[in-house]
């Protein structure tokens, strides 16, 4: 049985504070991460931030683990995910002033994770071919191949976990405006890139790093490498 949810305005009042929705697009990297981790990447104290989870975690927005010494927030659920996405989506993206802050928002551009799929342009691409090897439908809506035919061409192993969301999905990229693929394949593909060794995740951010055994990958089966 589904956990309740929360009212609307329960969820504006959760979502009225900044701080909390940047909380959220943290999290949307799909690795939970503690109170300290999340302070230092939006700029505030620790303990600011776990009042912020508490009331997310009110509003049914995050989970609050118990790991150790460390509370592990997460977002609750692919909902909460795809909610976040459309907000990016429906926003300005914030100005950069510094070096830093322009190699991040490049970074992300690139590669990186949209809760527990790939996104950005490399996520693009990889949809790209596989709409293009009749895989997946030209709207990225199903599949039109078995997973262990799509997991031969690529060449990495799929696993797609059992549950009840779609095998396939299309999830607007919020940087490019076009579909990049999300559902149980997306995060499939994303696991096995990262388990067999293509990408790697950046420490600071939800952005991904291309390996030299991922370029080797990706080149061999035509999927250009975002520069």
């Amino acid at each position: 049985m589904s956990e309740p949810r929360a009212s609307v305005e329960s969820l504006g009042q959760a979502l009225a504070e900044p701080r909390r929705l940047r909380i959220l697009q943290e999290l949307l990297g799909g690795v939970p991460l503690p109170a300290g981790a999340l302070a230092a990447r939006i700029g505030v104290a620790p303990s600011t931030v776990s009042g912020h989870l508490a009331r997310l975690q009110e509003a049914g927005l995050v989970r609050v683990e118990q790991r150790g010494r460390a509370r592990m927030a997460s977002l609750a659920d692919p909902i909460v995910a795809e909610a976040v996405e459309a907000l990016l989506r429906m926003s300005a993206e914030p100005v950069v002033s510094s070096w830093s802050g322009s190699d991040r928002r490049l970074a992300m551009r690139r590669a990186r994770s949209c809760y527990d799929h790939l996104a950005g342009d490399l996520g693009i691409a990889v949809t790209d071919h596989l709409v293009a090897h009749g895989w997946v439908d030209p709207d990225v809506g199903a599949a039109t191949a078995p997973v262990d035919r799509i997991a031969r061409g690529l060449g990495l192993t799929l696993t797609p976990a059992e549950s009840p969301r779609p095998l396939v999905r299309g999830c607007t990229d919020w940087t490019a405006r076009r579909a990049h693929l999300a559902g149980r394949l997306g995060a499939a593909i994303l696991t096995a890139l990262l388990t067999e060794g293509w990408l790697t995740r950046r420490r600071d951010d939800r952005s991904l790093r291309t390996t030299p055994r991922g370029e080797e990958g990706f080149s061999a089966l035509g999927i250009r490498i975002p520069g």
